[in-house]
């Protein structure tokens, strides 16, 4: 890839996508003209637009502007979830553009800076965006490229400076192996993306090469295949959450390094799992060289990301929780934080399945995970980039949960049986469109 002196102009195809609009808002930090194509209107592309961003609706080349089809000044960035022939991309590829993967950019732009890469396949969003806000509020001049939106700072994209990089470091197609990671983390290998990767031990192949591309230090969580320094919960890793107590929601804990015990550290995600991610991300601030007491404070305050672990409605009553997981892993660990937080009430979930592919791949687990919460509304089958595969439908997937209080929903039906729901919890759940309806649902109970 070549320098971005002479690039003027970055068109993003797939802008709407929460890794690619990160780096459109970079390009716009830096004076660069930026627009791009996505397939609908989200709250994204609307502060996209707010922020001067020229973007359109139509893959038809006449709708992109003018000074982006000067292809000695322009570079066009695209993500691999765009389908190869759509026409933008056809057409900017075959009329001798530079056109990259945004891994390759995100590479590109991050690889002369001391980089914090996080990587896996459950808690990579979260973790990297608390190590963002960990350096950001301790003072440090860091730039983030988050998986997710931080409630702290409402974007994907947070800049202090520039002498610091934290990087969400995604397996999907492999896009982590295009970084350059100074301190790197893992925080999770379970098998996914299989569409993709054939195999679990092909996967986990994938991080392993990731982890060798580490300068410095790889941190992984205790259990994990992977040689590295690590982190755990009442054991004895490297660095271990002890004394771990429950104060009005949140998480108060002591934290045992190779050097010294922290004491009385708070953190105000539910689950165990948001912990680990917890404590990964403070051990990565810790060995960038962040002061302790600093980074006390900046966890107190860490807000979380939307739609892990959201609430929506917290009251004596109704609790209304949003969260996007949307593997059998992460479902059992979001069962864990609601039983945990909200313990002897009935929970109701509404999930909607990500892809044909892992559905199918993980039909059983599925099933297993699904059958733990006291009521579930499933939703249709989200496919993303995927046609459907015959066979693979929400009413078989059904058929594999166990629990009797169980229904199949359309999602204009969503609101009317939520509200006839007489649970004390409701729990949204999925990586699809779900998070689209999460708003009319809280009108609908709150009305």
């Amino acid at each position: 890839m070549k320098g971005l002196e002479n690039i003027k102009n970055v068109y993003f195809i797939g802008i709407g996508g929460i890794g690619m609009s990160a780096i459109a808002r970079y390009f716009v930090s830096i004076g660069k003209k930026v627009g791009g194509y996505d397939k609908t209107p989200t709250e994204i592309t609307t502060a996209l637009i707010d922020l001067g961003v020229d973007v359109t609706f139509n893959e038809s080349v006449s709708e992109v502007a003018d000074c982006f089809l000067e292809c000695s000044s322009t570079l066009i960035v695209y993500t691999p979830a765009v389908p190869a022939k759509h026409e933008q991309l056809v057409y900017f590829q075959n009329n001798e553009f530079q056109v990259h993967k945004r891994a390759k950019v995100l590479g590109f732009i991050t690889k002369d800076t001391f980089t914090l890469a996080v990587a896996g396949t459950h808690g990579k969003t979260t973790t990297s965006t608390i190590l963002a806000h960990l350096l950001y509020a301790s003072g440090e001049k860091v730039t983030a490229f988050l998986g997710g939106i931080s409630e702290n700072y409402q974007s994907n994209y947070i800049s202090s400076g520039n002498e610091v990089v934290v990087v969400e470091a995604d397996e999907f197609d492999r896009s982590f192996l295009q970084l350059f990671p100074n301190i790197s983390a893992i925080t999770s290998m379970d098998a996914d993306h299989l569409d993709i990767y054939g195999a679990h031990e092909a996967l986990t192949d994938s991080f392993k090469e990731f982890a060798s591309l580490t300068k410095n230090e790889l941190l992984v969580v205790k259990g994990l295949p992977m040689e590295g320094v690590t982190v755990g919960i009442n054991n004895d890793a490297d660095y271990a959450a002890q004394n771990i107590k429950i104060d009005n929601g949140s998480y108060v804990f002591d934290l045992k390094t190779p050097t010294q015990t922290i004491k009385n550290l708070h953190v105000s995600l539910p689950g165990f799992h948001n912990l680990t991610n917890a404590i990964t991300a403070f051990a990565m601030a810790l060995k960038f060289g962040s002061p302790t007491d600093n980074l006390a404070k900046a966890l107190q305050s860490f807000k979380g990301v939307q739609r892990r672990f959201s609430y929506q409605i917290k009251t004596p009553d109704l609790v209304f929780i949003d969260d996007y997981a949307h593997h059998p892993t992460e479902i059992d660990a979001l069962h864990q934080a609601v039983r945990q937080m909200h313990p002897n009430k009935k929970v109701l979930a509404i999930f909607q399945p990500h892809l044909f592919s892992r559905t199918k791949d993980f039909a059983n687990e599925f099933g297993r995970s699904l059958s733990q919460f006291d009521a579930l509304l499933l939703m249709d089958i989200y496919p993303a980039r995927e046609l459907p595969m015959e066979g693979i439908t929400s009413e078989w997937l059904l058929s594999l949960v166990a629990n009797e209080n169980k229904k199949l929903v359309k999602k204009e039906a969503l609101a009317n049986e939520v509200k006839e729901s007489d649970a004390d919890v409701i729990v949204t759940i999925g990586a699809g469109d779900i998070g689209a309806e999460v708003f009319k649902l809280k009108t609908a109970l709150l009305s």
